[in-house]
């Protein structure tokens, strides 16, 4: 039995059920045919996983992207009509020998995501830090202009 029948045929990961809808919206959107079953993963594209946390105390949201193996050099953040995308690349090192492989489920090329930000936050109030391979992206949920203002009634 081949090692990579052994790692799909019993259980569907994660990736297979993104891999699952990716083929379903692009089937509709576009001519390209479908994967086949064990195509290498590693051709599809990079989507870093990203968590979103909204503090309403302190007034702030936390975006936490996973991006192992990149270094901040190989990440770019950008805010444009009120979005927040953080894009880059991975690349394979060119020692890397294509044969002998039996799985392949780490990926490789260029990603983006995005996220809108609250209409009014300036870019210098956007904070960015990345650590082992975890960027941690701050905001402030609302800007002052934004906040709820009581009127008395006279």
């Amino acid at each position: 039995m081949a090692l990579s029948t052994f790692f799909t045929e019993p259980f569907y990961s994660l990736a297979d059920f993104d891999r699952l809808f990716d083929e379903a919206f692009n089937a509709r959107t576009s001519a390209v045919a479908p994967r086949q079953q064990g195509e290498n993963s590693a051709s599809r594209p990079m989507r870093p996983r990203m968590d979103v946390h909204e503090d309403q105390e302190k007034n702030l949201v936390t975006a936490t992207f996973e991006l192992p193996g990149l270094s901040k050099e190989n990440v770019q953040i950008d805010v444009r009509d009120n979005v927040l995308t953080v894009s880059g690349e991975s690349t394979i090192s060119s020692e890397r020998d294509e044969k002998g492989y039996s799985v392949r489920e780490r990926r490789y090329g260029k990603f983006s995501r995005s996220l809108p930000v609250p209409q009014g936050i300036k870019p210098e109030e956007i904070k960015a830090s990345m650590e082992n391979g975890v960027l941690t992206v701050t905001f402030p949920r609302t800007t002052p202009e934004q906040a709820p203002k009581r009127i008395t009634i006279s």
